[in-house]
């Protein structure tokens, strides 16, 4: 959605690595917004994004209009259905992964990609991406890349330029407690709610955190076990201020 950072230079930078040509699109998307969010006040700066996509190897940058992705009346939507967009950021934003989902396949649709590349910091958004593609037959491979992360730890996120000093000074537990989480979880504690209410307790000793969620699914079902004997996802949502900030880490069963 624009506004790039690291984080996203490194999926540029991957895709160009493995591919003869790069389309980046940048495109904040109207209908992953729930009413009273962020997107009137998303930042935005094409002209910055361009010469920072350029650098990074993209060959083409796509910046279209909302009137060109949605012409006047438009009413058709792609639908993930399950708990898999009902769980996490699908609890308090229901519409949202509708949105992400509809945008995406117009984005699959114009560019014909071979492989489209996403970071993990919106694990539930890749996981929701990888099964559309499969229940949908699409010859697209949906390639998962790690979080790049500030010196202090906090996931690189277009809305950290949101945080104030001190905002952004707590912010930094959230990577903390999941890094916790992780290392208890490779000692061998494999109970889900255990883990959930490590990683709150953590996160609750900053005064500014608001807790939106902490969960521990299976992924990427996104299935809930009380146990967990696969792999895993232990994902958070927290607000500083006005700001809703995520996270995750996954855990390796050994």
């Amino acid at each position: 959605m624009g506004f790039l950072h690291e984080g996203h230079l490194s999926l540029i930078k991957r895709a160009k690595a493995e591919n003869d040509v790069v389309v980046v699109s940048d495109f904040v998307n109207p209908t992953q917004f729930g009413p009273g969010e962020d997107f009137e006040t998303y930042p935005r700066n094409i002209e910055r994004d361009t010469e920072m996509a350029v650098g990074a190897g993209a060959d083409v940058v796509f910046y279209p209009s909302v009137e060109e992705m949605y012409p006047t009346g438009s009413s058709t939507f792609v639908e993930v259905e399950g708990e898999i967009t009902r769980v996490l950021c699908g609890a308090s934003r229901p519409t949202h992964f509708r949105g992400v989902t509809t945008v995406v396949n117009m984005l699959f649709n114009i560019v014909q990609p071979d492989k489209s590349y996403f970071g993990q910091k919106d694990a539930q958004q890749a996981a929701v991406l990888i099964k559309m593609v499969r229940d949908t037959h699409m010859p697209v491979d949906i390639i998962v890349c790690p979080i790049v992360r500030e010196d202090d730890g906090l996931a690189m996120s277009s809305r950290n330029t949101y945080l104030s000093d001190e905002e952004r000074k707590q912010a930094v537990v959230l990577s903390q407690a999941l890094k916790i989480a992780a290392d208890s979880f490779k000692n061998g504690d494999r109970n889900a709610r255990e883990l959930e209410k490590h990683i709150a307790d953590i996160i609750n000793t900053k005064p500014l955190a608001q807790i939106d969620y902490v969960s521990v699914y299976e992924y990427p079902s996104l299935e809930q076990a009380e146990i967990i004997s696969e792999k895993a996802l232990a994902a958070v949502a927290v607000k500083f201020g006005k700001t809703r900030l995520i996270d995750n880490v996954i855990l390796e069963v050994d």
